[in-house]
C-alpha cells in the first residue's frame, strides 16, 4: 500500500469536515432519541452508529453509483419537513410543544428498535453528500474510509453533548426543529438540482453558518427562559432491550 504524509493530512481534513458539516445530522439524531429513557438513548445511538460504519464503508466502495441515490434526498427532506410541521402545528403550544414525547412503536418494532431504525435511516440520508465530498478529496479508499469512520466517532461525541444541553434547556427544542426544517428545505433543493429542475446550489458554509446562528439564537433564548432540573429515569424504564 502506497502511503504518503499527505494521506494523513487528508484524513485530518476529512475528520474536521465531518465534525463541522455534520452539526445538522447530530442535532436531528439527538432529537430522535430524546423520547427514550436516558440509558436507552445512548444505546440507540450506539447501535445506529455501528450501522452507520457499515453503510459508509459499503457506500464508499460503491461511490460511483451514489448519484443514483438522489431520491434519498427527496424522501429524507420530506420526512424531516414532516417532523418540523408536526412539532410546530400539531403539538400544541409553549411547554406542551417543547415537552419530550415518549418514543413509540413503529412498523411492528418496539419503541427502542423503532428509534434505532429511524437513527439509521436518517444517517443514510445525511451520509450521501459527505461521502461524495470525501471521495472527491482522495482517490484512496483506505484514506476515505478512515476519515469517514473517525468523523462518525467525532459526530457521536457531539450528539452526547447536544443531548445534555437540550434536556437542560427544553426551549431549545424549538430551535432544533427550525434547523430540521432548514435541513429539509436544503435536501429538497439538492434533489431538484440533481434531477435538473433547479439550478440553485446552497453553499455548504452558508448552510453551516445559518445552522450555527439558529442554534446560538435558540440557546440564548433558552438560557433566558432558564434551565430545568433533570429528573432521573424510572429504574424500570432504564433496562436495556
Amino acid at each position: 500500500m502506497d502511503v504518503h504524509v499527505t494521506d494523513f493530512i487528508t484524513i485530518g481534513l476529512l475528520v474536521l469536515l465531518e465534525g463541522l458539516l455534520s452539526a445538522d445530522n447530530a442535532l436531528v439524531l439527538a432529537i430522535l432519541v430524546l423520547g427514550l429513557p436516558r440509558r436507552q438513548q445512548h444505546k440507540a445511538l450506539r447501535y445506529g452508529i455501528l450501522g452507520a460504519f457499515a453503510f459508509r464503508i459499503l457506500a464508499i466502495l460503491a461511490a460511483v453509483h451514489l448519484m443514483a441515490f438522489a431520491w434519498v434526498k427527496l424522501i429524507g427532506g420530506a420526512y424531516l419537513l414532516y417532523l418540523a410541521y408536526s412539532h410546530f402545528f400539531r403539538s400544541g403550544g409553549g411547554d406542551e410543544r417543547r415537552a419530550i414525547k415518549p418514543a413509540t412503536a413503529w412498523l411492528g418494532l418496539s419503541a427502542f428498535w423503532a428509534t434505532v431504525v429511524r437513527v439509521e435511516l436518517t444517517d443514510v440520508v445525511f451520509a450521501v453528500d459527505s461521502i461524495l465530498v470525501a471521495v472527491a478529496m482522495s482517490p484512496k479508499t483506505w484514506v476515505v474510509i478512515t476519515g469517514g469512520i473517525l468523523g462518525i466517532i467525532m459526530m457521536r461525541m457531539v450528539i452526547g453533548q447536544l443531548l445534555r444541553v437540550v434536556r437542560r434547556y427544553p426551549a431549545l427544542v424549538d430551535a432544533a426543529f427550525v434547523i430540521i426544517a432548514w435541513v429539509a428545505i436544503k435536501l429538497l433543493i439538492e434533489y431538484l438540482n440533481a434531477i435538473g429542475y433547479l439550478q440553485f446550489h446552497v453553499n455548504r458554509w452558508f448552510s453551516f453558518g445559518l445552522i450555527v446562528a439558529i442554534f446560538v439564537a435558540g440557546y440564548l433564548y433558552a438560557r433566558h427562559q432558564g434551565p430545568v432540573d433533570e429528573d432521573e429515569d424510572d429504574p424500570s424504564q432504564m433496562l436495556g432491550e
